[in-house]
C-alpha cells in the first residue's frame, strides 16, 4: 500500500471531471490487417497513441506476469522496501526527484541487466515477456518505417535491437482510492501528466481504467481500459527522429475507482550514446530540422532533472 500523508494526498488531488467518449474514438490497429502501416501512421501522426489487436502475445502470458507482479505489491511495505525484487528498484509516490508525487508504487528493470540465468517462475516469465513485447515493438517501428514509405530496414527499430539499447520494462500499480474527509468529490493522480522520452512505449495494464491522454486542444479524455490489448504510445525520440510528423502523447493516471490498476510499460530506448537528429530518409528537399543534434544519454539526463509536465523537447528545438 501506497502511505502519503494528508497534505500529500491534497498535492496529489484534483476536482472530478467527467469525460465521456465512445470507444471508437481510440484509433485500433488490427496488426493481421495488411492495411495497418497506414493506420498506425495516422494514429501516430494524429495522437501519438492507439490500441493494437491480434499483436500475438498470449493472454495467458500476460495473465501470469500480472499475477507475479501483484504477488510483489501485495508484501507488507516494509518487506518491500527492503528487499525489493532484485534486480528490480522499487519506488513508491515519488516520482523523480523534483518533488512530484502520485498514487502509485513501482518497479523498474533496466532490460540489458536483466539476469538470464536466475531461474525463479517470475524471472522466467519475465524473460519470456521481455522478448514478447520488444518484438512486438520491433513490428510496429517497422511498420511505421514503411507507412512513412521508408524503403530501408530497421530505420527506427535498430535503436530497440542494438545491444546497448537502453529500454526498461516498469509495473506501476495504483492501489484503490484512499476515504478521506475532503477528497470526496476530487480524484487522486496516479502518475502526472507527462510525455515518455524513449521512442516507443507499450503498455497492458488489468482491466481498471485511469489512463488518460491530451488532446492537440489539450482538453483530457479517458482511454478506455482492454486487457487483451496493447497501447503504444509515441515517445520523444521518435517525435525527433520523424521530425515531428509523430507527436509525442502527453497522458497521465488517474486513481478513481475501488479497484487496483496494474500497468507494465515497455519503453523502447535507444542506446545512450546514439544521437538523435531527425531522419535523413523522410526529410525533404529544403526541410529543416526542428531539432538540434543530441544524444539519448544527453536527454535522459535533461529529462529526469525537469517536472513531469515540463515541455522536455523544448531546450532540444532550433
Amino acid at each position: 500500500m501506497v502511505v502519503l500523508a494528508k497534505e500529500e494526498l491534497e498535492q496529489i488531488s484534483l476536482p472530478v471531471i467527467q469525460k465521456s467518449l465512445p470507444s471508437s474514438f481510440i484509433p485500433v490497429i488490427d496488426l493481421s490487417n495488411p492495411n495497418s502501416k497506414s493506420l498506425i501512421v495516422a494514429a501516430a501522426q494524429d495522437l501519438g497513441f492507439f490500441k493494437v489487436i491480434n499483436h500475438g502475445i498470449s493472454m495467458e502470458l500476460m495473465s501470469a506476469l500480472e499475477s507475479e507482479a501483484m504477488k510483489f505489491f501485495a508484501l507488507p511495505q516494509l518487506e518491500k522496501e527492503i528487499h525489493g525484487l532484485n534486480p528490480f528498484s522499487y519506488g513508491s509516490k515519488r516520482i523523480g526527484s523534483n518533488g512530484d508525487l502520485g498514487w502509485v508504487e513501482y518497479l523498474l528493470l533496466e532490460i540489458a541487466s536483466n539476469p538470464k540465468s536466475q531461474s525463479t517462475q517470475f524471472c522466467s516469465i519475465l524473460n519470456e515477456y521481455i522478448k514478447a513485447v520488444m518484438e512486438l515493438s520491433v513490428e510496429i517501428l517497422e511498420l511505421m518505417a514503411q507507412g512513412l514509405h521508408i524503403k530501408e530496414k530497421e530505420v527506427f527499430s535498430k535503436y530497440v535491437m542494438d545491444e546497448e539499447s537502453d529500454s526498461v520494462l516498469r509495473f506501476n500499480h495504483y492501489p484503490p482510492r484512499p476515504h478521506m474527509q475532503g477528497l470526496s468529490n476530487r480524484c487522486l493522480t496516479g502518475f502526472g501528466e507527462h510525455t515518455d522520452p524513449q521512442l516507443i512505449s507499450i503498455l497492458r495494464s488489468n482491466n481498471t481504467s485511469g489512463l488518460e491522454i491530451a488532446l492537440k486542444d489539450g482538453s483530457w479524455v479517458s482511454v478506455p481500459s482492454d486487457h487483451t490489448s496493447f497501447f503504444v504510445n509515441v515517445g520523444d525520440s521518435l517525435q525527433v527522429l520523424t521530425n515531428g510528423r509523430f507527436r509525442s502523447v502527453k497522458h497521465r493516471v488517474m486513481v478513481n475507482s475501488a479497484r487496483s490498476r496494474l500497468s507494465m510499460i515497455y519503453f523502447g530506448g535507444p542506446p545512450l550514446g546514439q544521437k538523435l537528429v531527425p531522419s535523413p530518409l523522410l526529410m525533404e528537399e529544403g526541410e529543416q530540422s526542428l531539432y538540434r543534434e543530441f544524444t539519448w544519454r544527453e536527454y535522459k539526463s535533461s529529462a529526469f532533472r525537469t517536472r513531469l509536465a515540463d515541455n522536455r523537447l523544448v531546450q532540444f528545438e532550433r
